[in-house]
């Protein structure tokens, strides 16, 4: 069980960094081969403000879970 809240605690603070640099900061370059595919045409900002927005909120659901397995279980 300790096994499984560290994950999900390291998982979250993880996804909760990468989205908030991605979606708040505007470091697209943490999404992989972003560059190429914006000058190729197929992608565009939109695209990487959401991948960082879902990164963000996954990470805060996942934080949220590893806190309250931690004080429940």
């Amino acid at each position: 069980m300790i096994v499984l809240k560290t994950t999900t605690i390291i998982l979250g603070l993880a996804f909760l960094v990468f989205g908030y640099f991605i979606y708040f900061r505007k470091k697209y370059d943490l999404i992989n081969d972003f560059k190429a595919e914006r000058e190729a045409g197929r992608k565009g900002d939109q695209y990487a403000r959401r991948v960082g927005l879902i990164e963000f909120a996954a990470g805060i659901v996942l934080l949220l879970i590893g806190i309250v397995l931690i004080l429940f279980a």
